[in-house]
């Protein structure tokens, strides 16, 4: 599934949340444009993610330290709430995987839509 929205579109107020979590993008748009909204709230957080951090979101993928296996992976809603964060258009291929390398720890993210990848440790 591919998912592009630019960041200047309006944040969607009026459909219901149901609708928005459960619609056909699988919820990656509303995490992009709650990620739009963090950004507004929480200014060192936008902060460390423009630096290239992979802060610790609701979503699996960010990180608080740096961890023994040096990668792990992470979920495209975590990414979409980061590039939303960002101020990135929100831009998801769930048929490849992405690769970030966290700017505070060096610690690399993969970014799947494999659920069966995150809970077990990365192995190259």
């Amino acid at each position: 599934m591919k998912i592009r929205v630019s960041i200047a579109a309006p944040i969607r107020k009026s459909q219901d949340f149901d609708i928005r979590l459960n619609g056909k993008d699988c919820g990656l748009i509303t995490a992009w444009e709650r990620g739009r909204e963090k950004a507004v709230e929480d200014l060192i957080l936008a902060n460390k993610v423009k630096n290239g951090e992979l802060v610790i979101l609701p979503w699996k993928g960010g990180l608080e330290k740096t961890i023994k296996t040096k990668a792990k992976y992470g979920t495209y809603h975590y990414l979409a709430m980061w590039q939303g964060i960002y101020g990135m258009d929100l831009e998801i291929d769930s048929s490849i995987e992405v690769i970030k390398t966290c700017s505070r720890t060096g610690v690399t993210v993969i970014f799947t839509s494999d659920i069966s990848k995150y809970n077990q440790p990365y192995s190259e």
